[in-house]
């Protein structure tokens, strides 16, 4: 908590004010977890100082707001053009470096608009949390996902040079070389970076007692077809958003499931019995895949091409006709 407190000042994130007349106050709350490792072991615990949004109505005490997330496909590329350069990937923990403001003001980071607060030449380039410095010869690419930073540069000189002007403006720890980030498991071998999931997946699993469950050879039948007026509706729309939630995240690394998730994605409005069933027919088959991942391989070429059809992936009538979601650089398919 007192680490946390500290940041708040450090980055001038937090001022003390007095209160204005008749103004509504926003309670402050203080959240705590343990944060792991990606084998599920200790690493560090966390704390949290956030205000209680479940008081404030959006156009009276609040207006739209945005956080700073960069895309999956962002991340992918990023690190297949960091592998194919031979660059090294750092990871950055930022603590409440992207709200400025006091107390008594509305404060709205628009992504679209923000500019990094650092004497860097960074542009904002297709992605709004995908930053990228070029100068002559050396090239950096940053990827913010709210307060977590990967960070690849041409040169480990340039990269120590940028790491030092972040921390001057925001208080942030150096997490090392990229190993885990956000669920995402990220490990070398002989062949380059292999994603995956694994833990996200297991807590998946565990949280619908089905840790244990009877794996599917297939994520979905071809047999017959979800329609929208299948069977009676289900009971528990609410696990069904978040279980369907959860799965199109596990598509970053678990391409083939791409297919079955946009199925069940497009009953979200009015869930069905049978829909749940062809959900927890993508559990079933993801919990006999828990090693499966991403895997990106190394290419000498800079040159990247990209297909992103996934209907191959996982349904079989389709699997020999339609192209995959398939990243190659120069003549190597990464996924």
């Amino acid at each position: 908590m007192k680490d946390e407190f500290d940041a708040l000042i450090e980055n001038k994130t937090l001022d003390l004010v007095s209160r204005p007349p008749n103004a509504k106050v926003i309670r402050s709350l203080w959240i705590f977890r343990v944060k792991t490792k990606s084998d599920g072991s200790f690493e560090r615990y966390k704390a949290r100082l956030v205000g209680d949004g479940k008081s404030q109505r959006e156009g009276i005490d609040c207006d739209e707001t945005f956080s700073l997330v960069v895309k999956l496909a962002s991340i992918r590329i990023v690190l297949s053009i960091a592998l194919s350069k031979s660059w090294s990937i750092h990871q950055l923990d930022v603590k409440n470096a992207f709200l400025h403001g006091h107390l008594d003001e509305t404060v709205c980071v628009h992504a679209s608009t923000f500019e990094f607060p650092i004497p860097l030449n960074l542009i904002i380039n297709s992605d709004n949390s995908l930053f990228v410095y070029c100068h002559g010869s050396n090239i950096a690419y940053l990827l913010l996902y709210v307060d977590d930073i990967i960070l690849t540069a041409s040169s480990t000189l340039l990269r120590q040079s940028i790491m030092p002007k972040l921390s001057s403006e925001f208080a942030m720890k150096n997490l090392g070389p990229l190993s885990y980030f956000f669920g995402i498991a990220i490990s070398r071998t002989p062949a380059g970076l292999f994603l995956s999931q694994t833990k996200y997946v297991a807590e998946i699993l565990d949280k619908v007692g089905m840790s244990q469950c009877k794996p599917a050879h297939t994520p979905i039948t071809t047999s017959s077809k979800l329609c929208a007026d299948a069977g009676s509706p289900y009971d528990n729309p609410t696990l069904y958003h978040n279980l369907v939630g959860a799965l199109q995240y596990l598509t970053f690394t678990l391409l083939d499931i791409s297919y079955a998730v946009q199925q069940v994605c497009l009953f979200m409005h009015d869930p069905r019995v049978e829909h749940m069933a062809a959900l927890y027919r993508i559990l079933r088959y993801i919990q006999g895949t828990l090693d499966h991942g991403l895997q990106l391989y190394k290419s000498p070429v800079s040159s990247l091409l990209s297909y992103t059809d996934t209907d191959w992936g996982s349904c079989l009538d389709t699997r020999h006709s339609t192209p995959g979601y398939c990243v190659f650089l120069g003549d190597n398919l990464i996924s």
